[in-house]
């Protein structure tokens, strides 16, 4: 099957074509109510987190997928809480999450963590403290509603929900942080070039000609959330692309950190490219004996973030 190639698809056009995601309702009602929760001088960030599917026909069997599982935006989520964020947690449907992410995802299965003694179901001794405390501290921010969930699967799942939840936040302008983590396809095919059922492997070789998915950081940094304190990732494989790229994302969409990482050390090094440091990046990273102690290079990339977003509120509440 080929599908012919499109121009580029404008942003502004976009969600007049596609389908708005199921749970978008909502969420708007969802975050609404979450954030008029909130205390007048609370510190607001929105974490986004895992991959996005893109598929390939209307009445979905087969889809484009990335490795992402939501690592980087669930441990950053319980890091900004720990640091008194309130945290909506926009996140791909069934990758990592705050506080469950060292169980639903083990090679094991959440069984392995447990055991059955005299009859009674219970934890594994060597894992009793540890989700112990996942589990006070999930109840803890959920309780306290310091921690909201909303899931997506799909890229237009993903782009509804965030331009959703960027236009309920914009009026609390500089306290609300955009950590943008999710692994969002660069590539797409429009609804109305999607085939409608299943691709028939009957019909021999396939092809596809996908989209360049539209750059929403533009309208989300311009229109959607101008004032707001944005956070962008730059993942690349080729060291001599971080840099140059990151510079590049900086200067076209005028927003406030871009944070560089190359694929196979993100775990313990990132750099912070700002507009100020765009030539001599902040460098954050860990060691080998802290990642051996499972010591996440979060912990340090969220508490600088909280300190740059602090100098940000303090300047711009001057600027009034």
């Amino acid at each position: 099957m080929a599908l012919d190639m499109r121009r580029v698809i404008d942003p502004d056009t976009y969600f007049d074509h596609n389908s708005p995601p199921t749970n978008l309702g909502w969420a708007h009602d969802e975050v609404d109510k979450f954030i008029k929760a909130q205390s007048p001088d609370q510190r607001i960030v929105l974490v986004t987190s895992g991959g996005t599917t893109v598929p390939l026909e209307n009445n979905t069997v087969r889809f484009v997928d990335n490795f992402s599982a939501g690592t980087r935006g669930s441990c950053s989520a319980e890091q900004f809480l720990a640091m008194g964020y309130a945290v909506i947690f926009l996140y791909r449907e069934q990758s990592l999450q705050p506080f469950n992410r060292n169980y639903s995802h083990n090679t094991k299965g959440v069984l392995s963590f447990l055991e059955r003694t005299n009859g009674q179901i219970r934890i594994k001794p060597e894992w009793e403290e540890k989700m112990g405390q996942d589990l006070d501290n999930y109840q803890k921010y959920t309780q306290e509603n310091k921690l909201l969930m909303v899931n997506f699967t799909t890229l237009s799942d993903y782009l509804f929900l965030l331009r959703e939840v960027s236009l309920l936040v914009a009026s609390l302008g500089p306290r609300v942080m955009f950590y943008l983590a999710a692994a969002v396809s660069d590539f797409f095919i429009p609804s109305h070039s999607l085939s409608e059922h299943k691709i028939q492997s009957a019909t021999g070789d396939l092809t596809l000609h996908m989209n360049q998915v539209p750059k929403f950081l533009r309208p989300l940094v311009k229109n959607w959330a101008p004032l707001c304190f944005i956070v962008s990732f730059k993942l690349e494989t080729d060291p001599e692309l971080l840099g140059p790229k990151a510079r590049h994302a900086l200067e076209k969409y005028g927003h406030q950190v871009v944070i560089a990482n190359m694929l196979h050390t993100r775990k313990f090094q990132v750099w912070l490219f700002t507009k100020e440091e765009a030539m001599r990046p902040a460098v954050i990273q860990i060691s080998q004996d802290d990642l051996d102690a499972g010591r996440d290079i979060e912990q340090d990339l969220v508490e600088e973030l909280a300190r740059r977003h602090q100098q940000y509120i303090s300047s711009t509440l001057q600027q009034d």
